[in-house]
């Protein structure tokens, strides 16, 4: 296919492709879904080769967000039955890291409901940040605390986190209908703070919400406007109790050719596989790993995930590997930019690095609603029963099932 070549042509160069040839990704068919698929995976092999970067999140504080984004458990007025807890203790955001680490995770995601932090709430996460980086050697730390002030990200590098998440989630033309307590402008601003004080900056979107392709092609095109170094890519989560509830808009075969836009779009960034995905491609993860190169391991901030020892298998049993922490995550040309600014550049461990991102969300827990990496409002259920393909326009509390153990809880993660 002459549209797929001239993709990967473009994609090897790190040359942005038309809005018109991002679009025909979309709308291509599922009998060229293989041919999509292998095309994204030449231009994601050029740059990161088999590697899969694994990340943990961590949930500081889970529900009362005062911010009313449509897709998040924790939004306001949610009546989503998710755990609700103010701050972990540094101490045991740092056992709960450790989860994560000891399953392979090179970077743990610390996020927090809510608009924004405080200064208090900045001194907290840096004393949490420390915590865990005394406890583990070299792992990348991402906050994900929503909307930032003058001064905060700076504050926050200085005590050692290496990157912030913050998502855009769709187009600006479409976003004053999924949030109306901050504006698409706001979330711009907060990922160009990150950047401006040398952290690696993690910003991505959610898919299902009901967008049009030409929604998630704008979105993606501002991505790599603001230069992200990590972009994760979630899939709407409805879950009963929110405004979204009844948004089932997504097949295994369009989530796929989702992936393959934003690998197009974005070559040499981090495109990491975020909420939803044990949802809505199901069976059809593997085939994902040929377009990402990251994924989060084991639970999410507020619904469960595929258990971490199931994902490892499926890494290797695709032929893929786990990337090491002594290992860059970006390519060379992209890791001396980031660190040129100061930020880590998604380095492996020893590299005091990162660049990936919490994302999120979630389907991601973003912004107002703390925001970011994976998602407060979506994250699947690996063990609940899934039709071959979910109707729209009914609520299907069964496909979601809340988090109930890992951090908050007296149970051991999903790590």
């Amino acid at each position: 296919m002459d549209l797929l070549n001239t993709l990967v042509d473009k994609g090897l160069r790190r040359e942005l492709p038309t809005r018109e040839e991002a679009l025909a990704v979309l709308a291509t068919s599922d009998d060229e879904l293989l041919d999509v698929v292998a095309a994204a995976g030449k231009v994601r092999r050029q740059w990161f080769g088999r590697r899969v970067k694994l990340n943990y999140l961590v949930n500081l504080k889970s529900g009362l967000c005062p911010e009313d984004c449509s897709y998040c458990s924790q939004r306001l007025g949610s009546k989503a039955e998710i755990l609700k807890y103010t701050w972990l203790k540094p101490e045991e955001a740092s056992q709960a890291a450790a989860a994560g680490v000891a399953g392979g995770a090179k970077r743990v995601c610390l996020v927090a409901s809510g608009r924004g932090p405080t200064d208090r709430d900045v001194d907290r996460v840096g004393k949490t940040i420390e915590a865990i980086k005394e406890q583990n050697e070299g792992i990348e730390v991402c906050a994900c605390l929503g909307l930032l002030s003058d001064g905060q990200a700076e504050r926050l590098k200085d005590a050692g986190a290496d990157a912030y998440n913050h998502n855009l989630n769709t187009s600006e033309a479409t976003y004053g209908e999924i949030t109306k307590t901050h504006t698409y402008a706001d979330r711009v601003d907060t990922v160009q703070k990150a950047h401006a004080a040398g952290l690696s900056a993690c910003s991505g979107l959610i898919a299902g919400m009901g967008e049009s392709d030409e929604d998630l092609v704008d979105v993606v095109y501002s991505l790599r406007e603001l230069d992200p170094d990590s972009v994760p890519v979630n899939f709407l989560i409805p879950f009963e109790g929110t405004p979204l509830a009844k948004e089932w808009n997504l097949t295994p075969q369009r989530a796929l050719r989702i992936l393959a836009m934003v690998r197009f779009v974005c070559p040499d960034v981090e495109v990491r596989l975020a909420g939803g995905r044990e949802v809505h491609l199901r069976t059809m993860q593997p085939l994902a790993l040929h377009l990402v190169n990251s994924i989060f391991l084991g639970d999410y901030l507020t619904s469960e995930g595929q258990a971490g020892q199931a994902d490892l298998d499926m890494i290797a049993d695709a032929g893929f590997e786990v990337e090491g922490a002594g290992t860059s995550t970006l390519p060379a040309h992209r890791s001396d930019v980031a660190e040129a600014r100061g930020g880590c550049g998604s380095h492996g461990a020893g590299a005091d690095a990162g660049a990936s991102v919490c994302g999120s969300s979630a389907t991601a827990e973003e912004a107002g609603c703390g925001a970011a990496c994976g998602g407060c409002s979506g994250h699947a259920g690996h063990e609940a029963p899934v039709p071959a393909q979910a109707e729209a326009g009914e609520v299907r509390p069964g496909l979601v099932a809340v988090r109930r153990r890992g951090a908050g809880t007296d149970l051991a993660p999903n790590a």
